[in-house]
């Protein structure tokens, strides 16, 4: 086998490397909120907004709410950023973050909102 083909393997597989551990380094897993507060990276949440817990301060980049899993735990999440459209009328959230000092903190959601699956009315 010739050198140059040696080193082009090479280069190859450490490419491949570099680009697995880059990719599995990226991936956020979802969690229950009882794993995500014995986690200390990101991770996913998910649930629903408890009616009526929206709160958004003098602050307009800063939202606060409670987010209720499928096993009825709730926890506060303090969320930083532009407060989604839709947000009041979402049927399902999905908070990117990490659990600090007793509430999660994201600065990414994901809303389903129902309204963008609805159809329009047609006017006769």
């Amino acid at each position: 086998m010739k050198q140059r083909h040696i080193i082009g393997i090479g280069v190859i597989l450490l490419f491949a490397v570099f680009s697995i551990v880059n990719f599995s380094s990226s991936l956020t897993p979802y969690v229950t909120f009882a794993q995500a507060k014995g986690m200390s990276g990101d991770v996913q949440v998910r649930g629903i907004i408890v009616p009526s817990s929206i709160m958004q301060g003098d602050n307009v980049r800063k939202v606060k709410f409670l987010l209720r899993d499928e096993s009825g735990e709730e926890v506060t999440v303090d969320y930083t950023g532009i407060k989604p459209d839709g947000l009041e009328q979402a049927t399902s959230v999905v908070a990117v973050g990490k659990y600090q000092d007793g509430k999660f903190v994201t600065q990414k959601l994901l809303v389903k909102c129902p309204s963008k699956y609805q159809g329009s009315v047609k006017q006769e």
